[in-house]
């Protein structure tokens, strides 16, 4: 018996529906640092996973969370500026 379901997902897998739209591209663009920089922090934390941390190990948390923090307050600032009609005064 063949099930209609796995014919449907085949021909709609590629349909122009299921592509992000220029919004969404422009979504991420806009919050690719704040990714990048919580990719960052989870190496370090990975790095540090099966073994005491050094003191270098130790700088570099303390710089990814750094990082991770100025950058999800930069996407804060930057959506709420926009949000604001007139900008600041």
């Amino acid at each position: 018996m063949n099930h209609i379901v796995t014919v449907q997902d085949a021909v709609t897998a590629f349909a122009d529906f299921m592509e992000p739209t220029d919004a969404e591209l422009d979504a991420i663009e806009q919050e690719m640092p704040v990714i990048l920089a919580d990719v960052e922090l989870l190496d370090a934390q990975i790095i540090t996973l099966d073994r005491i941390p050094t003191e270098l190990d130790n700088r570099r948390l303390r710089r990814a969370r750094r990082r991770a923090l100025a950058a999800r307050l930069a996407l804060a600032n930057r959506t709420a500026g926009a949000a604001l009609p007139g900008g600041a005064a």
